[in-house]
């Protein structure tokens, strides 16, 4: 496993390219760098001079080699036909690292110099991220050299997830959907072109990354496929994979190779590809993200067996379908259980009319302590798996005692997602449950999306002895 900690915890990073101008790509990363990053900032610009980002005045050097200190990475936002002797200047001195955000490599026609870029590269030992990229960026240190503005592309919160992108436009929509949502994020990376650096390598690096739990991307194609099957196969062991192929199609395919230059291949040897080594495959952004956010929350699960606890009949039904539909299976209660429901009808616990055969329907004027009874039951039961909890909070019955329940529900030990479809008062409810660290999706759609998720990386854990 190559480290590569210097590009995401560098001690000092110069911008070369740095401007004064607002709106100008040097300006922003100058920005977005000095904003939480700790570490020493350099700008560099021929014209030199001084300029002033976040209220912090900044001399500007006319080359690297004139900063007065070491510099563990540069990031390069220069015309692309100079980046071949900006990256010579860093060689000799010492960079370990260059991000290169200049765009006009092999994805204009000029596959050239983007290898002429590499062999400098190589020459000196700088590993190079890009070009033709949006940069990375580190939730947990500041380091962020996005030249998006956070005003027009929120960060997230730091978390458990990261996520590389060889799209630079959609790995800044992801990051902007991901802060609204509070999906927390690890590290993000924009792959580019992938001159030198590509998936595979931020695959291996994150998967011994203490701070990431899940590993998603998005890619177009993949530069090495044996390099990619055998690292796939050896992360996946340890940590979940969620990737969003495109260049599905035809057409998309074509689309891809004048986008970052890359061959998209045949979509059956892909989904073979992560078939074969356990990675999970999503066909949307919203999909993507429902794998992460209940991979990043839950344990995977050791069946397939469902068990769902609701207060509305017709939301059980559609769960019950959408699990079906994917292959998951319906947990069938223990007679134990059955029992148990029983007595406790018979006892006047719980009403009389409620359906506890599997959906467990507490019906609608359900309080959370009848929610807490039948979730303990299906937790109790060694037929279930995995436990969806569906709430509409619409119902006056149901208090907020519930957001307690699901906490005591966790030392039962299996995965629980929660559903709660609605407006504000819902969402209100959701963000408090999450706090608990249960995952919450407004949809039943979402939902299956992240039951199917822990099933399926248990079954690839299990299937190898891991779990």
């Amino acid at each position: 496993m190559k480290n590569l900690d210097f590009l995401f915890y560098p001690r000092s990073v110069a911008v070369i390219g740095a401007s004064h101008v607002p709106g100008k790509v040097g300006n922003a990363i100058m920005r977005s760098i000095t904003l939480r990053f700790s570490g020493k900032v350099y700008a560099v610009n021929v014209k030199g001079g001084e300029i002033e980002v976040n209220g912090r005045k900044f001399k500007v050097y006319r080359s690297i080699k004139e900063v007065p200190d070491e510099v563990d990475v540069a990031v390069i936002a220069v015309p692309a036909k100079f980046v071949p002797d900006v990256i010579d200047e860093c060689g000799e001195k010492g960079v370990k690292g260059a991000i290169v955000i200049s765009a006009g490599f092999k994805e204009a026609g000029r596959a050239d110099l983007e290898e002429e870029l590499v062999k400098r590269a190589r020459k000196w030992g700088i590993r190079v991220v890009g070009p033709n990229c949006l940069g990375v960026t580190n939730l947990e240190n500041g380091f962020d050299c996005n030249f998006n503005p956070p005003e027009r592309q929120a960060r997230p919160p730091f978390g458990k997830v990261a996520f590389m992108s060889q799209s630079g436009a959609f790995g800044a929509a992801i990051l902007d959907w991901a802060a609204r949502e509070r999906i927390g994020m690890s590290k993000f990376i924009s792959l580019g072109n992938m001159a030198d650096l590509d998936e595979s390598d931020f695959m291996e690096y994150l998967g011994e990354d203490e701070k990431t739990g899940v590993i998603t991307g998005y890619i177009e194609g993949v530069k090495d496929g044996r390099k990619f099957f055998e690292t796939a196969k050896r992360v996946t062991l340890k940590k979940p994979v969620v990737i969003l192929k495109s260049g599905r199609t035809e057409a998309g395919a074509k689309a891809a190779a004048s986008h970052t230059g890359s061959l998209a291949g045949s979509y059956a040897i892909y989904r073979a590809a992560f078939a074969q080594t356990g990675v999970l495959e999503a066909t949307t952004m919203r999909q993507l993200f429902n794998y992460a956010k209940a991979l990043a929350m839950q344990k995977p699960a050791k069946g397939d067996r469902v068990a769902i606890v609701t207060n509305g009949g017709g939301a059980g039904v559609m769960m019950s379908d959408g699990l079906l539909e994917r292959g998951l299976k319906m947990a069938e209660l223990s007679d134990e259980t059955i029992r148990k429901f029983e007595d406790d009808i018979k006892a006047g616990k719980l009403p009389a009319h409620m359906a506890y055969r599997n959906p467990i329907d507490v019906i609608g004027d359900a309080p959370s302590s009848r929610y807490e009874i039948a979730m303990r039951y299906a937790l109790e039961d060694p037929n279930v798996d995995i436990l969806v909890v569906i709430a509409l909070f619409q119902s006056p019955a149901l208090d907020e005692g519930i957001i307690d329940a699901m906490e005591r529900m966790k030392a039962y030990g299996k995965p629980i997602v929660f559903v709660a479809p609605g407006g504000d008062f819902p969402h209100k409810m959701a963000r408090n449950i999450e706090l608990r660290g249960i995952p919450v999706y407004e949809t039943t759609e979402d939902a299956v999306d992240a039951v199917y998720a822990l099933v399926k990386y248990g079954q690839w854990l299990k299937e190898n002895g891991k779990l």
